[in-house]
């Protein structure tokens, strides 16, 4: 967003408009990633509203508008899948073609399926919630460490070593293949 935007008053229900025509899209495409399309809308709409009534608590100073965003998108799939791991434990028994829970579920099925099977829907099941936000903040929400940083409040090393922690126990888990590098 452009710096003259940022500049707008936050009581200007033109800064509100501008922040929702800039990244309800990427929020949405976030939130769709990790939970499902049938969810998104009225999560990203969740978003938006939150956004809304904290706006005045947005500083500038501390960061910019899209790892608040993200951190507050973060916030509400916390709280809407309290039950991802017991989702992913389940998926992990299934077979990956019976898989069609939700967005997420799918995609992780198929490379499951494709690549490790169970074993790598374990191993995503068994990485921390903060190494998962932050694998999943970077994989599906396309955001760099310091936007990562900003989004979830801590400093930007931590996201480096969360992240590659979450990578080194996914490659351990595949045997050291680097499933980015397959293709």
């Amino acid at each position: 967003m452009k710096q003259q935007t940022v500049a707008l008053d936050r009581d200007d229900p033109e800064w509100f408009t501008v922040l929702y025509d800039r990244y309800a899209e990427d929020v949405h495409r976030y939130i769709a990633g990790r939970l499902g399309r049938e969810h998104a809308d009225d999560l990203t709409a969740d978003v938006f509203l939150v956004a809304f009534r904290k706006r005045s608590s947005f500083d500038p100073a501390r960061g910019s508008l899209k790892p608040w965003l993200f951190g507050i998108a973060t916030k509400i799939v916390y709280r809407h899948r309290r039950s991802e791991g017991r989702r992913l434990k389940a998926l992990a028994r299934m077979n990956a073609e019976q898989a069609t829970d939700g967005h997420e579920d799918r995609v992780t099925a198929r490379v499951a399926a494709q690549r490790a099977g169970p074993r790598l829907v374990n191993a995503i099941r068994e990485l921390s919630p903060a190494d998962r936000d932050v694998l999943f903040l970077t994989a599906l929400g396309g955001l760099g460490y310091q936007e990562v940083a900003e989004a979830l409040g801590i400093p930007t090393g931590t996201v480096g070593s969360r992240l590659n922690r979450a990578r080194r126990e996914l490659r351990r888990v595949l045997g050291d293949v680097n499933p980015a590098k397959e293709n």
